[in-house]
């Protein structure tokens, strides 16, 4: 079933949506500075984990090229559509369980307010209105937002991102999170 299809999503990223596997999503510039570099290099990892991974946005050739060939090559588990598109892009956010804003700097951003509004986990880069709006999740306390990681790292994004993946499967956590975050 292409229920994303279903959802009037373009064809570009059209892929089985699987519901009991983690939705990432990433709306952006294609440039280093967004973090694509740390994605590109942390795509082995992520392709062994429990996932998908939807991504929209254009930029730097280099980046449209490596992960619309990357889409190509696992069209299971990778949407890509390269495109500006504003009306997808709050259905990719609104639509994800988690929201990837991993910049390497980032005087303050709107994509995680955003997904804060609809529900949607952001997972970031502790900088700049990253870190003032987004607070890693205690699910002792109950407390936080979201998943953020300090270093501008591979292992540190795929730390965040392993924490999501664990919570997520523990549903009544998720949800506490999904209400803070809103």
């Amino acid at each position: 079933a292409y229920e994303m299809c279903g959802r009037d999503w373009s064809s570009d990223v059209c892929f089985p949506i699987c519901p009991d596997v983690p939705l990432l999503g990433m709306v952006s510039r294609l440039a280093g500075q967004k973090g694509f570099y740390l994605l590109e290099k942390a795509l082995d990892d992520l392709l062994r984990r429990r996932l998908q991974l939807v991504l929209l946005g254009s930029g730097e050739r280099r980046y449209q090229d490596f992960f619309g060939s990357v889409a190509m090559a696992y069209p299971e588990k990778i949407g890509v559509r390269i495109a500006f598109d504003d009306s997808l892009a709050h259905k990719i956010v609104a639509g994800a369980d988690v929201l990837l804003v991993p910049s390497h700097y980032e005087p303050c951003g709107l994509a995680q307010i955003y997904a804060l509004k609809y529900g949607t986990v952001p997972l970031v880069r502790a900088t700049g209105g990253l870190r003032d709006t987004v607070h890693q999740f205690d699910p002792k306390k109950g407390a936080g937002n979201g998943f953020v990681f300090g270093p501008y790292e591979v292992q540190s994004l795929m730390e965040a991102i392993d924490q999501a993946l664990a919570l997520f499967d523990r549903k009544q956590d998720w949800m506490t999170l999904m209400r803070n975050a809103m």
